[in-house]
Formats: C-alpha cells, structure tokens, sequence
C-alpha cells in the first residue's frame, strides 16, 4: 500500500496518521505534501483548536524511505534537495501553525522522525518508546531541523551524543531532560495526547498563537526586541473578545467559553 497522512476529527483536535506501516511509517515526499496540506486547511478552520500528529501501528515514524535514499544516489543531487524541501516545508509549517501541535509517539521514531517529533509543540510518547538520530549510522547528516532542535534544546555534549553516535534514546531519558512532556503506558500515546489537547482545546485560541509566535521570534531576537513584541501582542489580545470572557469568568470564577 502506498505510503498516505491519514485524517481524522476527534472533536475539537485534527489527528493526522502517518501510515505505511510496512515501512514503520517511513517519510516521503507524498507525506510532506499532505502535511502542509493538512495544516494549512486546519488553520482557517476555527473548530480546529489542536493537531495530533501520531504513527499507524507499533512505531511512530522511522524516518526516511532507504530505498528511495538509494534510488537518489543514483539521480541528481537537485532530486534529493527537492525531497528535503518538502521535509522542511512540513516543519516549518508545524512551528509557524498557530494552534498547539502534539506528538504522540509509539515504539521508534528514528532519524527524520525523530525530527518531526521534535518539531512539534508537545510530545507525549509511550514509556517504552525509543528516539534515535540515527542518520549517522548510515553515512549521512540529520535533517527536519534534528541538529537545531537538539543543539538548542541540550547541552552539547548530550546534541553530540546523539547526534554523533547515533545511539537510541528512551522516552523515559527525554522526559527527564525535559524534551518529553508526558510519557504513557505502552499503546496509550495518542489517548494521552488526546487528553492534553482537550485541555488545550479550551484555551484561548488568540492567546495560543500569540504565545507561539512569541516563541518562535525569542530565539534570534534581543530582550528589547523580545519586549516590544509582547506588549503588541498584549495590548491586540487585551482588546480581544477573549480577554473579556477570560478575565470575567475568573471574578466570577467559573469556567471559560473561548470563541
């Protein structure tokens, strides 16, 4: 069967399946399309408040197709170029997506997505799942943004333990270094995922694509440059319908309806 990016609503959350299970889920330029597809629907969609990106069967994602690595190496260098453009359109669309985005994640999720993964707001991973940036025991580089996500996100030394030696992680150790947000019983990721996003379902849908913007510019920007965005971003969200649901829900301290 083909390699497809399934799509299913589980109310208030987009769950996209990543399905070629034959492969382990392995990627390819089909899925890319699809996800930024996917994302961009979603995105003008308001009873779209989250997105669930999982895995059909046993593994989450084991990275890209070796065969067509293969059949590559054997094309011109612009064929491969063009395949990892897709790859990081599909993460970049995930960072820039103004709703929360989780990853649930089953068994392996191995070299690209282990990147995918990481490029998600969240991950929720089952206990006995396994990370691996395995793309050096091949012969080749990370890509999916895995070197900037890991290089930002740990010490050097731990980016280059992983990422050099190419050796598998558990969910349990990235839990504890704080790039796991919730860790399951085996086969219960995408519930766990899906209870998360219920509660981020009820969220400001304003506040959270503001708060994810603010993210993603404090990495290059300065503290000044950093301020300023915040009180933009304060002072449009003050004058939001939600602002005024929010705060008058807490003095009368019931529970929020957001639009």
């Amino acid at each position: 069967m083909p390699a497809e990016l399934k799509s299913a609503s589980q109310g208030d959350t987009l769950v996209l399946t990543i399905s070629n299970p034959e492969r382990r889920n392995a990627l390819g330029p089909e899925i890319y399309a699809a996800g930024v597809e996917a994302l961009s629907v979603a995105e003008s969609q308001p009873q779209v408040r989250s997105v669930i990106i999982t895995g059909e069967g046993a593994n989450f994602c084991a990275g890209g197709n070796l065969q067509r690595l293969l059949e590559n190496r054997r094309a011109a260098p612009a064929v491969q170029a063009q395949i990892v453009e897709g790859l990081n359109n599909w993460i970049e669309a995930i960072r820039t997506f103004p709703k929360p985005v989780i990853a649930a994640v089953e068994g392996a999720a191995a070299g690209a997505g282990f990147s995918l993964a990481l490029g998600c707001d969240f991950i929720v991973a089952a206990e006995n799942a396994v990370f691996v940036m395995a793309h050096v025991n091949i012969g080749l580089s990370p890509d999916g943004g895995g070197s900037w996500f890991l290089g930002r996100a740990l010490p050097r030394q731990l980016a280059s333990e992983l990422m050099l030696e190419g050796e598998r992680i558990s969910a349990q150790r990235l839990h504890t270094l704080g790039m796991v947000n919730r860790i399951s019983a085996p086969g219960a990721a995408l519930s766990e995922a899906l209870a998360l996003a219920e509660r981020l379902n009820a969220k400001a849908p304003n506040a959270m694509a503001s708060i994810k913007d603010l993210m993603n510019e404090a990495a290059q920007a300065t503290l000044s440059q950093q301020l300023a965005l915040e009180r933009n971003h304060v002072v449009t969200n003050l004058h939001h319908v939600n602002a005024g649901i929010g705060i008058d829900a807490f003095l009368a301290k019931r529970t929020p309806r957001y639009e």
